[in-house]
């Protein structure tokens, strides 16, 4: 039976299906209430590994996050994100992995988030304006100061992740992944081999899986809804997933937890395999 957890680094042991905090509302004053409720109901459900970014919302996500739920239980992981940073002077984001960039996004997170130590830190996305020898140092000099537990990366080639790993170890990989969207299967195998955590992102291809007869088959075979068979079949699928689907919507969010309790059968599974992508 594959498990239930994971563990990051080979030492951070989070269950494996997580919540993507990207879709909490944070723009209006008035938004606040529904996040916390929605971001403790996620804990209350038993979910210990939640993915926020710098990106969403310029911080705002991180900080209704540490005010939803500091102080943190003991067995819970806030992953964040850095290196998207906005102009100044257009308001427009854009991927910024300068070192001088990187710290600062860092330094913000950990006062938004209420902590000493990001556990978990991942890349938000490579800049290609930036030496990735010096993206990576930077994050590697904040692991070594004890900003930073454990470093990931998000959306990148098998070619990008090993030559990552030559200059410092590599925890987690946030790629866009679903059951018909499989263009990062050679990245997943890769971290399958070297035991790294895969983060799959959109993890429902935009809410219409029911739309394939083969997954509306199968979710009225186990009286679920397509949603969950999607995420019951990432999680069946490998033992390094760790999916993080999102919502702002406490409904939507127990229809998504409840998929962990999913069994595929090997006919079920044989058939959702066979599905092709776009």
């Amino acid at each position: 039976m594959t498990s239930t957890t994971f563990r990051i680094g080979g030492d951070l042991t989070v269950g494996r299906l997580g919540f993507g905090a990207m879709h909490l509302p944070t723009e209006k004053p008035e938004d606040a209430e529904a996040a916390i409720a929605v971001a403790r109901r996620a804990v209350e459900l038993g979910i210990t590994l939640i993915d926020t970014a710098h990106m969403y919302g310029a911080g705002a996500n991180e900080e209704v996050l540490a005010e939803a739920l500091h102080p943190y239980p003991k067995d819970l992981l806030i992953t964040t994100k850095v290196g998207v940073a906005r102009s100044p002077e257009t308001g427009e984001w854009a991927l910024n992995g300068r070192p001088e960039v990187l710290r600062d996004q860092v330094d913000h997170a950990l006062r938004r988030l209420r902590v000493d130590r990001l556990e978990l830190l991942q890349l938000h996305r490579i800049d290609p304006e930036t030496p990735l020898a010096d993206q990576l140092g930077a994050l590697r000099d904040l692991r070594h100061a004890g900003k930073v537990g454990r470093i990931g990366l998000s959306e990148v080639s098998v070619a990008e992740l090993a030559e990552a790993r030559e200059t410092v170890d590599i925890a987690s990989v946030q790629n866009r992944y679903n059951l018909t969207d499989r263009e990062h299967e050679p990245v997943l195998a890769a971290c399958e081999a070297a035991g790294i955590a895969f983060l799959p992102w959109r993890t429902v291809a935009w809410g219409k899986a029911g739309d394939r007869a083969e997954v509306a088959e199968v979710a009225a075979e186990l009286d679920a809804t397509p949603t969950q068979v999607c995420l019951a079949w990432l999680l069946d699928h490998s033992p390094v997933m760790l999916p993080i689907p999102g919502t702002s919507s406490i409904a939507h969010l127990e229809e998504n937890t409840a998929a962990a309790g999913l069994a595929l059968t090997p006919e079920q599974r044989a058939r959702l395999n066979a599905i092709a992508g776009p």
